[in-house]
């Protein structure tokens, strides 16, 4: 790995080093927050997989509906041969992806969806679906989802703090842009 990027045996240990320090500091000042930070987003990292049918014909839908809940047709090979969206690729397959990535409307019928069973056709826009609920995923608060909220935040933190300094920072570039251009900006050190 290291001789495929070519990194030196010290540039590799200085790798690794700041990668686990990463890790340490994470660990030691954000995880206490990393629990409240889960019920936050715990949303936005439930995972779902459901069949799709997107078409611009209700009266379509409903036929194709009927001829799979009556098991009469094969969802995937209706989707395949039917779908008008990109789902036709995949036989009508989503996911898994996360929950909210899909049209809030879609969420809410998914979130109390019973997986297998087919729903009948609804409209969402100019698009009328058949759905069905594979699987729902709900997120768990383990170790890695404990490390991964603690590093969110950790990105939060570094954020803000970038904002800080640069608000910091503005008025004296402004100044250096608008100000007297004769006078150099001196930053930590007199200028002569």
């Amino acid at each position: 790995w290291a001789v495929a990027r070519m990194l030196s045996p010290a540039a590799l240990e200085a790798q690794m080093r700041q990668s686990l320090q990463l890790q340490l500091l994470c660990q030691g000042d954000f995880s206490a927050k990393a629990e409240a930070r889960f019920l936050q987003r715990k949303n936005q990292l439930d995972r779902v997989v459901y069949s799709l049918l997107r078409l611009r014909d209700g009266g379509l839908a409903r036929e194709l509906y009927l001829r799979i809940d009556d098991g009469d047709a094969n969802f995937a090979d209706l989707a395949a041969r039917y779908a008008e969206g990109p789902e036709q690729a995949t036989r009508g397959i989503v996911g898994p992806v996360p929950l909210t990535q899909a049209h809030p409307a879609l969420v809410d019928r998914l979130r109390t969806a019973t997986p297998g069973v087919v729903l009948e056709p609804f409209q969402i826009e100019s698009w009328w679906l058949v759905v069905r609920l594979e699987s729902l995923t709900s997120a768990t608060f383990d170790e890695a989802t404990a490390a991964q909220m603690a590093e969110e935040l950790f990105e939060q933190w570094i954020s803000e703090q970038v904002e800080r300094r640069l608000a910091d920072l503005r008025p004296l570039i402004d100044l250096a842009v608008s100000g007297d251009a004769a006078q150099p900006l001196a930053l930590g050190s007199q200028s002569t």
